[in-house]
């Protein structure tokens, strides 16, 4: 089922309402679905009004009883959001703001900030429709942000309110994504062409990078590359961690078959500027409709290097893997030529994270007064349109600063709610200009408390990394901007005598990694010198050094008071909104069990007009 099969009630009414401009009502199309369970019994529907702050979910479960959906975090289920809704076996509904006290308890919110828009029931499904504002003012919801939201849904088989963990599911989701692929113009002489390693048979180690070199399309003339995906084949998906197309210069000179990335041969990690990358989680990504990566000039790369990280974590014998890249493209040229920039900490061998840290920040800082210099041409501001966030298991948060002559000029990307399985090219609302002699930040948050060991930076997944990309134009050489501390004035500053770098790194081992020497660990990374490492597409490097700045935190947006009544610490029963049952006799078919809420919504004088519709056929 699809929110396209919206209840006939709705639809009627809308032929009545006067137009709501940007308003999401209650027959609005939203354009954004998914189903969050195994099972395919949820499906969720969603959309926005960036400018209002106001979500519409429209939740639609397999089952006869009551249905829920709310905002959780990560770690436990008690304070989650919960909206709950049904319609009893007589017609009536009940609708409800609540919020959990414990694991399994419901408790009605104080204060009702969810908007009903619809709710129905035939013999198959639930179908609950509402509106909420991104922050409401009620501590008990649990803020819309830009950040990912684990979503709840839950469901009964009757109209007990009673919460069961095997109907209860969280999916992580992206909601608020700015552009929606049915938005975008798909050109008609749409070219295909795969990037992809054939019939691979992947080590039974637990982590194996393997690298090949592959020709882009050859073409006549410039085209534009205007949307990737990956190509994985079924049952590979939990095996391959990330796929990542890097562009090589025409300098190099590169080897033939397939090796691993890092290892014995250091041609394999030739070629180091990305112009695609997928990770887990992530589906296709379609550029803006100005923007494309253009191929077939004498500037334009001619080969790549296709880079897959396998995770063979049970070790599995005689898995052969054909995975790889999907490209679209055209002879329709966009306006801009696009380019990835890759920030972040330097992975290896400086990045270390101590074991059983509630909380271990990191930093990467990039310097981008030689970009000029290094491009070997002038460099225009930057465009950044979307961006990848990427840490492995530890990570919790990433964000990507921007300081100009300074002063903190703006947070261009952040997570504060990264999770590991959903990592995606994402879309900003805006396009952040960035000028030479900017500099640009990355911050990474950890939580180690199930580590008992160091965990350094390295390819593993049970490694970690620290990295965002910035997709912009229009296209430079400029392929990475990547920072670390002085790991030596780091160990100094932990009670250790070392006099290179790799002796920090070794006395790192040597340390008691208490909360103190944590807290220690972290401040001494962020006084620290960074190094900052620059990098062309032509493998030309440059170092500087800089220093850390402060990172202002962005102010919390105001929030929406509900009409429904505030949460008062001397409030003994809530004041919030409740939506009274409206009694119909004889209301026992489907369609009529609808109509209790075409009254709640709309009035007396619309259920008449619908009732005369309906008596039709319609």
């Amino acid at each position: 089922m699809t929110c396209a099969l919206l209840f006939r009630l709705l639809l009627l009414t809308a032929l009545a309402a006067p137009s709501q401009g940007k308003h999401l009502g209650p027959t609005s199309r939203l354009r954004y679905s998914r189903f969050l369970d195994p099972s395919n019994v949820i499906f969720l529907c969603w959309d926005f009004d960036l400018e209002a702050e106001i979500i519409t979910f429209e939740l639609q479960v397999r089952t006869t009883g009551w249905v829920g959906l709310g905002v959780t975090n990560r770690y436990t289920r008690v304070g989650s959001d919960l909206v709950v809704g049904g319609v009893l076996p007589d017609g009536n509904i009940y609708f409800s703001d609540q919020h959990l006290v414990d694991e399994d308890t419901l408790e009605e919110d104080g204060s009702q900030d969810a908007e009903l828009q619809g709710l129905t029931e035939d013999a198959i499904y639930t179908t609950m429709r509402f509106s909420r504002p991104f922050r409401s003012c009620d501590p008990h919801d649990k803020d819309i942000t830009s950040d990912t939201i684990k979503v709840l849904a839950t469901y009964g088989l009757d109209d007990t309110l009673k919460l069961d963990r095997d109907r209860t599911f969280i999916k992580s989701i992206f909601l608020l994504q700015i552009v929606h692929p049915d938005d975008l113009d798909v050109p008609e002489d749409t070219i295909i062409h795969d990037l992809e390693i054939t019939d691979f048979l992947v080590p039974e180690d637990d982590t194996t990078y393997a690298c090949t070199f592959l020709p882009l399309p050859i073409v006549s003339k410039k085209h534009h590359i205007f949307k990737f995906e990956p190509k994985l084949p079924e049952h590979h998906e939990s095996m391959v961690h990330h796929i990542l197309v890097y562009a090589c210069g025409h300098a190099s000179v590169l080897p033939t078959g397939i090796s691993d990335c890092y290892g014995a041969d250091p041609a394999f990690s030739l070629c180091s500027q990305v112009i695609v990358g997928w990770a887990v989680g992530g589906t296709s990504y379609q550029f803006p409709d100005d923007v494309g990566i253009s191929i077939g000039t004498p500037l334009d790369p001619q080969w790549i290097r296709l880079e897959i990280h396998y995770s063979n974590f049970h070790n599995l014998p005689g898995v052969y893997d054909s995975s790889g890249i999907r490209l679209y493209y055209t002879a329709q040229l966009r306006k801009y030529d696009t380019g990835v920039l890759q920030l972040g900490f330097f992975t290896f061998p400086i990045h270390f994270i101590p074991p059983g840290a509630e909380s271990f920040l990191s930093y990467g800082l990039c310097k981008t007064e030689k970009f000029e210099e290094m491009n070997g041409a002038p460099v225009p501001d930057i465009q950044v349109y979307g961006y990848l966030l990427h840490t492995h298991l530890a990570g919790r948060a990433l964000q990507a600063v921007q300081y100009r002559n300074g002063a903190q000029l703006r947070t261009i990307c952040k997570d504060d709610s990264y999770d590991f399985s959903l990592q995606e090219t994402r879309d900003l609302p805006y396009r952040a200009e960035i000028k030479l002699g900017d500099e640009l930040l990355v911050e990474c948050h950890y939580q180690t408390l199930d580590r008992d060991s160091l965990t350094f930076g390295g390819p593993s997944t049970i490694n970690e990394m620290c990295l965002i990309f910035l997709f912009y134009y229009p296209r430079n050489n400029i392929s990475s901007c990547m920072g670390y501390p002085d790991i030596i004035y780091v160990a100094h500053e932990l009670g250790e005598e070392v006099s290179d770098p790799m002796e920090g790194m070794m006395a790192m081992n040597n340390v008691e990694w208490t909360p103190e020497n944590i807290k220690k660990a972290e401040k001494a990374c962020k006084e620290a010198q960074q190094m900052v490492i620059i990098k062309t597409i032509d493998e030309l490097v440059e170092n500087t050094t800089g220093w850390i700045p402060e990172i202002i935190p962005t102010a919390r947006g105001p929030c929406l008071e509900s009409s429904g009544g505030k949460v008062e610490p001397q409030d003994k029963t809530p004041a919030g909104f409740k939506a009274e049952p409206v009694a119909l006799s004889g209301s026992s078919t489907a369609s009529l069990r609808h109509l209790p809420l075409a009254a709640l919504l709309f009035g007396q004088g619309a259920l008449s007009w619908l009732l005369a519709n309906l008596q039709v056929g319609v």
